[in-house]
């Protein structure tokens, strides 16, 4: 291997202390451009760059992989100019590809309604549709919903206290409707799940101290099968889905920010596309003029 790639290897893992599979990822992208253009590294150019860009969109790579390659390149260029090893980066005017904007998926309020439909006959049943009346009356994560403790819920107040990414904590309001279920299950439920064991949390399982991420991902499955969402859908579904709704309904796009936790708004504003998607989605149904018969 090339001297300069093995000491650019030896910074990442010591100094900037990359994961491994980080490392591997870079190593392989950086021996890759190598073994195509078959000349020193320190004698790269702009056309070069550019010949191997073309070599990659050929190959039909995604946006997302063309890119990775591009940084992986920048930054191995960026070190070799840092260490006096080259005057200038070749890269340094190149772009990275414009990544398609992927819309977030959300369930209808037919579907959110259907889904919270679900009738309870057991303890476990119970704080199931608890969570999931929660998970969409906040808009929280499902991460952050697994975590609540029971200090961080306020049914006086209609409130509950999350920790969110960042260790940033906010305030969250909940409805009538959410208080009255998390009322219910405090009162009839909880204590029978944990069946004389302690634990802190809101939401605990049988054997656990609170139900996991990925275990109430597979509850959350059986539940919109039983009741007949066939929509492929996650926890996280519920929050896009918070998020849009509350915009359909007139809330202003800071105020949903805040709710969600986001620490910019940009990140929000990807609900206004959604909410245009659905408003275009009704004109075209219900328009008499919006198609040509």
């Amino acid at each position: 291997m090339n001297d300069n790639i093995s000491d650019y290897i030896d910074y990442l893992t010591l100094e900037r202390r990359y994961s491994v599979n980080t490392v591997i990822s870079y190593k392989e992208e950086i021996v890759n451009f190598n073994n195509f253009i078959k000349k020193d590294l320190l004698n790269v150019n702009y056309k070069d760059i550019n010949s191997y860009l073309k070599y990659l969109t050929n190959n039909k790579l995604s946006e997302k992989t063309i890119s990775h390659y591009i940084t992986c390149l920048k930054e191995f260029y960026r070190f070799l100019e840092l260490n006096d090893l080259m005057d200038e980066n070749p890269l340094e005017y190149i772009s990275l590809p414009k990544m398609p904007k992927n819309l977030p998926q959300v369930l209808t309020k037919e579907e959110v309604n259907l889904l919270l439909s679900f009738k309870p006959n057991n303890d476990l049943e119970f704080r199931n549709k608890a969570m999931i009346e929660l998970l969409y009356d906040s808009g929280i994560r499902v991460s952050e919903l697994v975590n609540i403790k029971m200090y961080d819920l306020d049914l006086v107040n209609s409130t509950i206290k999350i920790m969110g990414k960042g260790s940033k904590e906010r305030i969250v309001p909940i409805g009538e409707y959410a208080c009255g279920i998390l009322n219910i299950y405090l009162n009839n439920y909880r204590n029978v799940i944990l069946d004389k064991r302690n634990s802190d949390y809101l939401f605990p399982s049988k054997k656990s101290p609170h139900i996991t991420r990925n275990g109430f991902f597979m509850i959350l499955k059986d539940i919109a099968k039983e009741v007949g969402i066939k929509k492929n859908f996650s926890p996280h579904t519920l929050r896009h889905s918070f998020a849009t709704h509350m915009l359909d309904n007139g809330a202003d796009l800071r105020s949903i920010q805040e709710l969600l936790g986001h620490s910019s708004i940009s990140t929000t504003q990807i609900y206004t596309h959604v909410s245009n998607k659905h408003l275009r989605d009704v004109y075209d149904k219900f328009h008499p003029h919006a198609r040509k018969e």
